[in-house]
């Protein structure tokens, strides 16, 4: 497999230089009033289950992200969902109590890791 100066594969799809003149190769274009609402019922979602369905919340909180985020003109998607690691939450959330929130530290990177792989471009 051929690799690009950062040891990365290239990208499939349409080459860089074959974008129109002045596409963007990243775009977002989400608005203030929908990032309210999302974030307003992921809180809500959080604070009523004491935390433990917060995998909802995220969820919610990176389709909409995901939804008004685009690379080359192409919209991404998030396609995981708040059972797919909700067992690794209540494990995540158990070991933060009886550490006194020091794994937390190991949690954020973790959760970052699978929101990354979780999210797919159209």
């Amino acid at each position: 497999m051929e690799m690009n100066g950062n040891n990365y594969p290239p990208m499939s799809g349409a080459p860089m230089g074959s974008l129109p003149p002045g596409t963007a190769v990243f775009q977002f274009r989400g608005r203030a009033a929908t990032w309210f609402g999302t974030q307003i019922l992921g809180v809500l979602i959080t604070l009523v289950t004491l935390g433990i369905c917060y995998p909802f919340a995220v969820v919610l909180v990176e389709r909409w992200r995901a939804k008004n985020t685009f690379l080359m003109g192409r919209p991404m998607q998030f396609v995981g969902t708040g059972w797919g690691i909700f067992g690794l939450w209540i494990k995540w959330f158990l070991l933060c109590i009886i550490t006194l929130g020091i794994y937390s530290f190991w949690v954020y990177p973790r959760l970052s890791a699978w929101k990354i792989e979780n999210t797919v471009l159209n």
